[in-house]
């Protein structure tokens, strides 16, 4: 049997215009807005350093993490290299238990496949569980184009939903809100909401238990993503913390689920190795409170229809990249993002993709290719540090930083450098020629004290230099260089009176008595040297007699 993968000759990139997974903006314009808003900077420090904390103290419990780790890249790997195979086999079980599969070669196909079966059952509400595979492909926007309202059920998603807003993070979509401004949208967008309401955190979960209650018993789909598809099997399965889950995954009449191509483990006993991982990494527990696994249809349990919808979107041609393919292995599990320096202080709006952070500077380009210098994500590159830490958090060990750096060169590639090369190449120039290279410092100097006025600071740069003053002034050139200076009277001066101080100190520590350490070194000075070699205080005393002929601090 074979099965049409959208893999061609040339794999496709996502397509513009279509989905969640390209900004508006470049990056660095974005964070600027971004940095501007304090309580958005003070939530992600808060929420961030407290989820780490948590998954550091239950990695300290597993003595055989990096094991661990190591099991789930292997895995993954092997899911990576023989997915056209394994995908095929997926199909072949899901459909032998009763599901049908589905398959999207882009977020307009995915999307269209879902509408088509919500239409076919007259369905105008639908519910949702967290998923990034439908966050996306923009599925709730495409649902609602055509008179579809899918209501989201995990209470984060929730948030976002009522407030009008887009998810920051991976894991906690509303993790850039806190629990005041919660209260405020539930008072304002949830219908039946006590008014008397309070910021409790028990008070906010009950208000929305209670508004949910009534859509879990009267809807008849659900849609799903889905963390891991076991070929093996045919199996499905989802981690979650809230039961929200659990109840789209059982009470429903039919059950749709989009999962990217990627999210595939060859064996059923290859999901003991991610139960580990995946629980301790994103929300730094030992196991989730709710793991669920469905296999097809089972006659008189659960939903008895089931839909699969395969998705690429992007991932075979991320799958061409020899080492952008890692990137596939991520198993969202948002660690990275709550180490990451970048993300902790230009929070995930600023990516413009669904996927924010480390692993999707380097994710979303993939997916969609850069087209050129004014494409959004072809400036995700270069939104990270290179510190490392997202590599040492990784439970699948993605070699973030490397595949950033790669995306890099790609991008100066096809894309272009813009103004970086000439810029280099006139420095080069300037600094291959002494000459030219002071007459560059002079020209500076001067320029550069004249626009700083009495104040002795540049406030305003033009062109790229605007991106320093922007945020911060620029101090006026010195009068001198460094080189200049040294050659100044004051210069030969205040060397030679810190050498009379230096040798001053050192006198005093020989002569004292009982001082071993400082008649050790003394000891060391006078030793005899070789012939033709001057002794040290030979050399010591021929300097201070240099020292001397240059003048005395006073």
């Amino acid at each position: 049997m074979t099965t049409f993968l959208g893999m061609p000759a040339v794999p496709p990139v996502a397509p513009a215009g279509v989905g969640n997974l390209r900004g508006t903006e470049k990056f660095q314009q974005a964070a600027v807005h971004e940095l501007a808003n304090e309580q958005l900077r003070r939530n992600l420090n808060f929420a961030t350093h407290k989820i780490r904390d948590k998954r550091q103290h239950v990695v300290d419990e597993m003595p055989d993490w990096q094991r661990l780790r190591e099991a789930g890249s292997r895995i993954k790997r092997e899911v990576l290299a023989n997915l056209p195979d394994l995908l095929e086999q997926l199909e072949e079980k899901v459909t032998e238990h009763g599901g049908q599969v589905h398959w999207a070669r882009d977020a307009a196909e995915a999307n269209e496949i879902v509408r088509g079966i919500v239409a076919d059952h007259g369905a105008k509400e639908v519910l949702k569980i967290k998923s990034m595979a439908t966050q996306e492909i923009g599925l709730n926007e495409y649902l609602e184009e055509h008179g579809i309202h899918a209501q989201e059920t995990d209470l984060a998603e929730l948030i976002v939903q009522l407030g009008h807003d887009k998810p920051s993070h991976i894991l906690v979509p509303a993790i850039h809100r806190n629990r005041s401004e919660v209260r405020d949208i539930f008072l304002k967008e949830m219908p039946g909401v006590d008014p008397d309401l309070d910021d409790n955190p028990a008070h906010l979960a009950e208000a929305s238990r209670r508004f949910l209650r009534e859509k879990f018993l009267t809807s008849k789909i659900a849609i799903s993503g889905a963390n891991f598809g076991i070929a093996e099997t045919g199996t499905l399965s989802i981690f979650e913390s809230e039961g929200n889950g659990r109840m789209n995954l059982t009470l429903p009449d039919t059950l749709v689920t989009v999962m990217g191509i990627e999210k595939l483990l060859p064996r059923f006993n290859d999901l003991e190795v991610f139960t580990q991982l995946l629980p301790r990494s994103s929300t730094g527990e030992r196991m989730n409170p709710y793991t669920s696994l469905w296999t097809g249809v089972t006659p008189g349990d659960g939903p008895q229809e089931f839909h699969l919808v395969l998705l690429d979107n992007g991932r075979t041609h991320a799958l061409a990249d020899d080492m952008g393919r890692e990137a596939l292995k991520c198993i969202r599990c948002s660690a990275c993002l709550n180490v990451c320096p970048v993300y902790e202080h230009a929070g995930g709006h600023a990516y413009g993709s669904t996927y924010p952070g480390p692993i999707g500077a380097i994710l979303s380009p993939l997916l969609t290719g850069m087209e050129d210098s004014h494409d959004p994500n072809s400036s995700l590159p270069y939104a990270s540090s290179l510190c490392g830490a997202c590599y040492e958090v990784c439970p699948v060990k993605i070699d973030i930083p490397s595949i950033l750096v790669e995306l890099r060169d790609q991008k100066v590639n096809t894309v272009g450098s813009g103004l970086e090369k000439p810029m280099l190449k006139t420095v080069a120039s300037a600094m291959s020629s002494g000459k030219r290279w002071h007459a560059a410092q002079k020209a500076a100097s001067i320029g550069g004290r004249i626009v700083a006025g009495p104040d002795k600071k540049i406030t305003k740069l033009p062109g790229l230099l605007g991106g320093w003053t922007d945020a911060r002034d620029f101090p006026a050139p010195a009068k001198h260089s460094a080189r200049e200076w040294f050659k100044t009277a004051d210069a030969k001066r205040e060397l030679a009176a810190e050498q009379a101080r230096s040798n001053a100190v050192q006198a005093d520590l020989t002569q004292r008595p009982g001082n071993q350490d400082a008649q050790r070194d003394a000891d060391w000075e006078r030793r005899p040297m070789p012939a033709g070699f001057p002794s040290p205080a030979a050399s010591s005393e021929q300097s201070e007699e240099r020292s001397s002929t240059q003048g005395s601090t006073k």
